[in-house]
């Protein structure tokens, strides 16, 4: 789970990060996040924990340091830098969805996102589009495929949806594209 440590702008995102949260636990999924107690991140975390759901956190040892870690997940990894960060929860992960941030969210989304077209990984990868966040970035996507900067078998791996029960319903569906090789010969 990718998403803000701030609330964001309108009570809609914390909603439907408690809404998300509510949905993993319901169906026995374990939540790998950032490990921050705060925004957005500490509304999922608190969310499945509350319907009995197995939360893993993952904080780099500068922001735990902060006491913006949550004290009361399942498990809290600390690690020593965002890279490090980024690949464990890749690690631990079975998919990966992005719910509204900042930069740094779009950071993590865009390198497993840019990590699946390589081929690096097969795991689905989501948009929870509360309130139409990612709208802008919707656009974006089908601006890079229609001037041929991504090709539509990988823009169509970016999975979207405003609910979280049709976004995990879409998550279980997904079958990655064909990861086209280039080989030159000399």
């Amino acid at each position: 789970m990718f998403c803000g440590s701030s609330n964001g702008a309108s009570d809609v995102y914390i909603e439907g990060a408690k809404k998300l949260g509510k949905e993993l636990a319901k169906r026995n999924i374990a939540l790998v996040y950032g490990g921050a107690s705060v925004g957005i991140m500490g509304a999922v975390a608190d969310s499945v924990l509350e319907e009995g759901g197995y939360v893993i956190g993952v904080i780099p040892s500068f922001l735990e340091k902060r006491e913006i870690s949550h004290k009361c997940l399942s498990e809290l990894i600390i690690v020593d830098s965002m890279h490090e960060r980024k690949a464990k929860m890749a690690d631990l992960a079975d998919g990966f969805i992005a719910l509204p941030g900042g930069p740094g969210t779009l950071d993590e989304f865009f390198e497993i996102f840019t990590w699946a077209q390589l081929g690096l990984h097969h795991k689905p990868c989501g948009l929870l589009n509360s309130n139409h966040y990612y709208d802008p970035l919707i656009m974006l996507f089908n601006h890079m495929s229609d001037e041929q900067f991504l090709h539509e078998r990988y823009r169509n791996m970016a999975i979207v949806d405003n609910e979280p029960n049709g976004l995990l319903d879409k998550f279980n569906i997904y079958e990655p594209p064909t990861v086209k090789t280039f080989i030159t010969e000399k």
